[in-house]
């Protein structure tokens, strides 16, 4: 169990996060088909937590004695307290499904048949379609004697099978088989059937097949089938430094990856146990990784649950919003040459960005392109400018983070597609992850050369900007970009010695800095002075951060703490966090953005910042955090953060309770922040930029 009752467990939070994941699937204020998606976004987040945090619990639980002693929980205990959990969740997924997901959709007319339930005109569809659509993908295994061992692959499907009542006494009164659930070669996990009388019918491809298996085994008179699944360890076994040729190395653990430790193994609980015994001796699957589920596993497949033409039963689009100003600029290097400008994602269009970088990609004027890659998409048309920039012949060089977890194939992608243009390539930096989210485009303007810097929450992704809530910056204020080109130095010289005046850079000067504006918090309380901080991001775990909060509370300082997903910090403890509330919001989009607000004797100052308050974040990553200085842009990110404050729907304590819903008029930040940024007015004026 903990040892410090002050911290938080961080796993048992974050499946508390994922809670809240699953009570939107639960939510019947969330469209029907919007609550499929976040049982599918739930089960996709418990897959990834099981390949990397679980599987690292097991590997500590591994260590000699004395080492596990310096540790400052028991991971065998700590094991024991997420399986628990992470059983009751499963448990609730399944009567979220059962007892409000399917009525609902029977209510909408859409039947979820299993192969139980066919009309005689169903029946003839599904076997038909078998003969014609699936059969073909089917490989069976005997798990005979003549099979001493079968490799279960990651995070698939497969069914069990159980055969009995041979048509002759030749054969084995019972023989089991395993065979793969072939979702890809199929296009996806759902059969729709035909309609009647308005109805709309769809099954689950295992239920297909479970309806065909006399056509897979006509030599068994019964055949019955159960799911299981496999989740592997994810975590990469690699070195944090950049010795040798790191690109090999992850190319290696890829590989590795699909043939990982199991961390567990999902089953039917209604399967035989004569079925699970032979299935586990063939897989060598110990009762240390079985987890009962359900009879349907994978529900991220979810994702690609037909909609039927159904509009209703999802979100009302909200249309992606040009910026007010941004919007009748044809250039824009010119419009960032007179002004600050942020932008708000999914709310505003990422296309500022590709034109940034396309335009930047052919202007004859700019000399050297710089920018951090994290997550791209798959066909980013960032990377695509930043290759075509090179080939102009511009100086470009791009820091690419290898070791983004489930992102390193695109980057590796990515790497190879910028090396052969021309660019330069850094591949990360020894002993860190490259996290910060920077870009810099260097143009000559008469005798000067002048910095364009792109500073942003989030990542060069066109794609997660339609669902990552993130702000962003363009600027060319020399306060700003100074402190840019040398992050981007020090990729080069690796230099430790760099003086940041406004950035905040991790693992530089990030921690010091943010401790400073705490104790000028701290100071001005104890003089009676207005004292208070706002501090939204992702996940609060560092222990040394979560201290110093503690300290300002007693203080007399007010805290607000917005945190999507991993809070350590226990609020409300007096004597100790009385002054400290903390909330959690998860709605229609994933809140990703990282602010920082300290009141400063009511003087404001706001960091937005890539960085959480995660030990990794704030010692092991490079990662930036830089002040709002246009006062109206600080405006406008402290009225959506107000926003977040007054939430009344969708906001949650650290007990998942939902804060005063049903109280006061609605507010829901997430439609509010569109509102709001649907109404700015497009002739308000914001501060010039200062000349260099």
């Amino acid at each position: 169990m903990e040892k410090d009752k002050k911290i938080f467990n961080r796993e048992l939070s974050w499946l508390a996060f994922n809670h809240r994941v699953l009570q939107e699937a639960k939510d019947p204020g969330v469209p029907l088909l919007e609550r499929i998606k976040f049982m599918a976004i739930f089960s996709s987040n418990l897959d990834e937590y099981f390949k990397v945090r679980v599987a690292t619990l097991k590997r500590l639980i591994k260590l000699k004695r004395k080492t596990l002693q310096k540790l400052r929980e028991d991971p065998a205990q700590e094991l024991d307290n997420i399986l628990e959990e992470v059983t009751r969740q499963q448990h609730e997924l399944g009567e979220i499904f059962r007892n409000h997901i399917l009525p609902d959709l029977r209510a909408e007319k859409i039947f979820l048949l299993n192969e139980k339930e066919l009309s005689p005109e169903q029946q003839e569809f599904v076997n038909t379609y078998f003969e014609e659509n699936i059969r073909k993908h089917l490989t069976p295994v005997m798990l005979s004697d003549g099979v001493p061992h079968f490799f279960l692959k990651d995070q698939v499907v497969y069914l069990g099978i159980r055969l009995f009542q041979p048509q002759n006494t030749r054969l084995h009164p019972e023989a089991f088989a395993l065979m793969e659930l072939p979702v890809k070669k199929h296009g996806g996990r759902f059969v729709k059937l035909p309609e009647h009388d308005g109805n709309r019918y769809v099954m689950f491809l295992e239920d297909v097949i479970s309806f065909c298996l006399p056509q897979l085994f006509p030599d068994y008179t019964q055949a019955e089938a159960y799911a299981i699944k496999i989740s592997r360890d994810a975590e990469l076994d690699i070195e944090e430094e950049v010795s040798g040729n790191l690109m090999a190395k992850i190319q290696r653990s890829l590989k590795k990856r699909e043939t990982g430790y199991p961390a567990r193994l999902l089953y039917d609980p209604t399967t035989p146990a004569a079925l699970l015994d032979v299935i586990q001796i063939k897989t060598g699957i110990t009762d240390e990784e079985l987890i009962s589920g359900s009879k349907y596993h994978n529900f991220r497949d979810f994702f690609g649950f037909p909609d039927f033409n159904l509009p209703h039963l999802k979100y009302e689009p909200q249309p992606t919003l040009p910026h007010p100003q941004l919007r009748f600029h044809k250039s824009m290097l010119e419009a960032i040459y007179h002004q600050d400008f942020l932008l708000h994602y999914p709310y505003q269009s990422f296309e500022y960005v590709i034109r940034f970088f396309e335009e930047a990609a052919i202007d004859p004027a700019v000399r050297t392109i710089s920018a951090t890659l994290y997550r791209v998409a798959e066909k980013s048309k960032v990377a695509k400018a930043l290759v075509k920039a090179a080939e102009n012949g511009k100086l470009v060089t791009v820091v690419v983070e290898l070791k983004a977890r489930f992102d390193e194939e695109s980057n590796i992608y990515w790497a190879q597609k910028l090396e052969k243009a021309g660019a330069t390539v850094i591949y990360g930096v020894e002993g860190y992850k490259v996290h910060t989210k920077l870009g810099l485009v260097t143009r000559q303007e008469g005798r000067k050369m002048v910095n364009y810097a792109y500073l942003s929450t989030g990542n060069y992704n066109e794609v997660t900007s339609f669902i990552y809530a993130d702000h962003a910056l363009f600027t060319r204020d020399v306060r700003l970009t100074k402190d840019v080109e040398k992050v981007f130095q020090f990729f080069f010289d690796r230099l430790t010695n760099k003086r940041f005046k406004n950035l905040l850079v991790a693992p530089f000067n990030m921690r010091d800095r943010f401790n400073d504006l705490i104790n000028e918090e701290i100071r001005n309380a104890k003089k009676g002075l207005p004292a208070y901080m706002i501090l939204k991001m992702n996940a609060l775990q560092d222990q040394r951060m979560i201290l110093r909060l503690y300290e300002a509370s007693k203080a007399g300082v007010k805290i607000e703490l917005i945190v999507r997903g991993i809070c350590s910090l226990v609020p409300g403890i007096p004597g100790l966090s009385e002054n400290i509330t903390a909330r959690s919001i998860i709605d229609r989009y994933l809140e990703h953005a990282r602010v920082y607000i300290f009141c400063n004797n009511q003087d404001e100052k706001l960091y937005i910042a890539s960085a959480d308050w995660m030990t990794r974040n704030l010692n092991r990553r490079i990662e930036a955090g830089f002040p709002i200085l246009d006062p109206i842009l600080r405006q406008e990110i402290r009225h959506l953060i107000d926003l977040q404050l007054a939430d009344n729907v969708k906001a949650r304590n650290t007990q998942n309770e939902y804060l005063h819903r049903g109280v006061g008029p609605e507010v829901r930040s997430q439609f509010s922040s569109y509102h709001f940024l649907k109404e700015l007015n497009p002739a308000f004026e914001k501060t010039p930029v200062p000349e260099t």
